[in-house]
This record gives C-alpha cells, structure tokens and sequence, in this order.
C-alpha cells in the first residue's frame, strides 16, 4: 500500500504550523490520541524541520508529511528529516523531478486542467486540490477531475475545507483525504490545548466514520 492509499484510509490530514519544535511530540500524541495518526507539518514557519525530524524519530507509528514545499531544498530537509511523504499548494516541475529523485512521494497543488496535465506527465497519483473552497468547492473539482477519472490521479482538497463540509468532499470518489487545519490550530497548538486537539482529532474521525457507514 502506497503512503497516499494510507491517507485515503484516514480520509482526513491534519494541516499544522509549527512555530516550537518542542511542540511536536505532545502533538503528535493529542493526534494519537484522536485516532489520527497523521500530520501534515508546513514550512511556512523555521520549526517545520526539526517538528517532522522528532516525530518521525520519537513516533515513527505516525505518518509525518510536509507541507508547503515550495523549492528543493525544502524536499531535501523534508526527506532528510524523515517524512514520509510532501506536498505543495503549486505546482513546479522541477520539484516534482527532485522529489521523484529523492524517493519523496509528492502531491502538487493543481487548479486548473492544465495544472493536472502538468502533474499527470511527472506521474503524480495524487495532487492537492488548493485552494478548494475559493477556487469552486466540490462542483469546481469535479468539473476539473472528469475528463481524467481514467487516470485513477487521487486529489487532496485544501483550504477552506471543516467539519461540516467533509461529506461533501468525501462523496467525491475522486477525493482521497482532505486537509484540514481546523483540527490543530496554531493558536491551541501555542497555548498547549492538547485535549482540544484530540477531541477536534476524534470528531473528524467520528464524521468520516459515519460519511462511510463504518
């Protein structure tokens, strides 16, 4: 089973920024604890690194990603640190190359067919559909995703997505797992409410149990 076939089981990706590495261990576990064993950590902030170094050495159970890859060198601290997987809210063809050359499976950030051509020719099989509520919700990705069903590529919507969209996402069978950064956020994350994270964690997958009849 490829890493993104173990998102699509979770259905549902923590988005988190990280502003204290030290952080990452009890979020890790509050994630846990929720029953989602995954984070997506960005590197929109200096703690991504070494957050994805610890949890990927201390908690080698959760699968660690990074987000926000924006250049190589930002693949390479990913890779180096131990995710296991990377994403991007664009996409660059040369990222894609080095990220394929470092082993690094990579979802680029796609919003036009165009996009996803790009995406399809470097032989991605799953792509971020970013940023998913402002550039037309679920109408706008199946409207994109149609004429490419046949490829079986797996899309990750981001951005604007909540608790009380997810069914309308999940009905997609195109989508795989959404991106959610309502489930950690920096403030709660920053003032150590671990518990909140973990009942954020449970009610995701409480939702996503019941989208599927589990």
């Amino acid at each position: 089973m490829s890493i993104f076939d173990t998102l699509s089981h979770h259905a549902v990706v923590p988005v988190i920024a990280l502003d204290d590495p030290t952080a990452a261990l009890p979020l890790a576990d509050a994630l846990a604890e929720g029953g989602l064993p995954v984070a997506e950590i960005t590197f929109r902030t200096e703690a991504a690194r070494d957050a994805i170094a610890a949890i990927a050495a201390e908690r080698p159970e959760m699968l660690v990603g990074a987000g926000t890859a924006l250049d190589t060198g930002q693949v390479d601290a990913a890779a180096d640190a131990g995710a296991k997987f990377a994403l991007a809210p664009g996409i660059d063809p040369d990222i894609l190359a080095h990220a394929a050359a470092r082993g690094l499976p990579f979802a680029p950030g796609i919003m036009t067919p165009s996009d996803l051509q790009i995406a399809l020719k470097a032989g991605c099989s799953m792509v971020k559909f970013f940023p998913a509520m402002p550039a037309g919700g679920p109408a706008m990705l199946m409207s994109i995703a149609g004429p490419y069903a046949h490829t079986g590529v797996g899309f990750n919507p981001t951005g604007g997505v909540t608790l009380d969209n997810l069914a309308d996402w999940l009905a997609l069978p195109v989508v795989r797992a959404v991106g959610g950064t309502w489930i950690a956020t920096r403030g709660d994350i920053a003032e150590g409410r671990w518990d909140r994270i973990t009942a954020n964690a449970k009610a995701a997958v409480a939702r996503v149990a019941e989208i599927r009849g589990d």
